[in-house]
């Protein structure tokens, strides 16, 4: 059997909202309640499993490699909800995104500070 990841616990103050948040803006179906997570599920079969923090929230980051319609969908909604957006994680290059490997890359922040990122091409795929 192929190893495969198959979910990440997200911490947020508000997991149901979070995931909703995300799976609005990721264009994905509603996030299903399991126990006391809210998972919002990729078409990778991977869930992102969101639960309540403790008093510490960790600011984690999340990428998610999309092709160019997906990329345009989802930066579009970026826009039309007047969330900042980064061409690089360390927030230096405001307003714009990036042309990694030959393609599209853009970062924003989710409502807990977790750092979000969609790429169309995996990094150091171009050669």
């Amino acid at each position: 059997m192929p190893i495969e990841l198959n979910h990440t616990i997200v911490h947020a103050r508000d997991p149901a909202a979070s995931a909703h948040w995300l799976a609005d803006l990721l264009g994905r179906p509603a996030p299903v309640r399991l126990g006391p997570f809210h998972a919002v599920a990729l078409d990778n079969r991977v869930t992102l499993d969101f639960i309540e923090a403790g008093p510490q929230l960790t600011v984690e980051h999340y990428a998610f490699l999309v092709d160019d319609a997906a990329f345009d969908a989802i930066f579009g909604r970026i826009q039309a909800r007047g969330l900042a957006y980064w061409a690089d994680p360390a927030h230096r290059q405001p307003g714009r995104i990036n042309h990694h490997d030959g393609g599209r890359g853009v970062y924003w922040d989710d409502p807990d500070g977790h750092v979000l990122e969609i790429i169309t091409r995996p990094y150091a795929s171009a050669g």
